[in-house]
This record gives C-alpha cells, structure tokens and sequence, in this order.
C-alpha cells in the first residue's frame, strides 16, 4: 500500500514539476493569450481608470487577433453610456468608478462585442479624488456567460502606479478565472 502511495507521490511531482518548467519564462499575459486561444474564447475590454493598457498587454503577442475582438477606452460617462451601454441611471446613482458600473461596462461590452468573456475596469487614479471615491478605489469586472465577478480594490501609489497596478490586477482576475491558478497546482 505505501509503495503505491509513494508512486502516486511521484507522478504528482513529476505532473507539478513539468507544468512549472513550462510556465517558467512566461508572463501572465502570454499564459492569458495560451488559454484563451487554446480554449477558442473571445474577449473584449471596457477600460477607464485603465485608459488602454490592458489592450496593449493583451495585444502584445502574434496571433491576439484569435482571441482579442476589441476595446473601448470609455473615460468619460457619456462614452461608458453611449458606447458601451451602461445606463445613465446607474452612473447617477453609484458614480462612474463603482462596482454597479464596472460589472455594467463588463456586461455591456460582453454583449456589444458579442464575446465569451468582457473585461471592465473603473476607478480613480488621481491626483485628486471624485467624491465620493477616493484616489486609488479601483473597480474590476469580468463578465462570462455564468457569471460577472467584481472586485473592489484600494491601490497606492502616483497616477500612472494606480493605472498599471488596475491593468496588471484585471489581467490578474481573467488569469485566475482562465485556470492559471491550476497550472502550478
């Protein structure tokens, strides 16, 4: 019995070990493009508080074309409304950086790309705050045919730190949702 144990052991190490050498020297942007390509989904991105980087990122690789249909940098309310469908009332009521609309320009985008998966992020990068949200407040949302998931973050930093640290935690989110997590696992 335990040298069975010891050879479900081993096949489990050589298993982890083999997904860390082929993860090893791979940015999470480039394993984001390998999921999403290898799994045939499509996505498009809302941005505001991001004003673009997370496109960039995404588009960094040949081939992004497969499974990058589009963007739109959605910076003031009227283009978050007009462009990617977020009700008017929803910014009125809960402001432009706030989970309501961050899951609304997810879902917004999801359906005006016609995409498997929506991106959205929202949020203040400063210098000065917009009541009643403070610099830093930062609101993310990723849309899929299940489910919209959100997420409130507080960053510091100046305004261009608050920008990469929203694009580098939204591509953080699709990650996780993909199943990077599961490839160290």
């Amino acid at each position: 019995m335990a040298e069975q144990e010891l050879k479900i052991v081993e096949v489990k190490l050589e298993d982890f070990f083999a997904k860390v050498l082929s993860a090893i020297g791979k940015t999470t942007d480039e394993q984001i493009a390998e999921l999403l390509k290898s799994r045939k989904l499509t996505l498009a991105v809302a941005e505001s508080v991001t004003s673009g980087l997370i496109s960039q990122r995404l588009t960094n690789y040949p081939g992004s074309s497969d499974f990058f249909i589009g963007g739109i940098v959605c910076y003031h309310p009227r283009i978050k409304v007009i462009q990617v469908g977020v009700p008017a009332a929803t910014i009125s009521k809960f402001g432009a950086a706030s989970k309501e609309v961050a899951i609304a320009m997810a879902e917004g985008i999801k359906k005006r790309f016609g995409t498997d998966l929506a991106l959205a992020a929202t949020g203040v990068a400063g210098p000065d705050p917009i009541p009643p949200t403070p610099v830093g407040k930062v609101y993310l949302a990723l849309a899929s045919s299940q489910e919209t998931e959100w997420k409130e973050l507080n960053l510091q930093g100046t305004r261009s730190e608050i920008r990469e640290k929203a694009a580098q935690a939204a591509l953080g989110l699709l990650w996780l949702n993909l199943g990077g997590k599961d490839i160290l696992q």
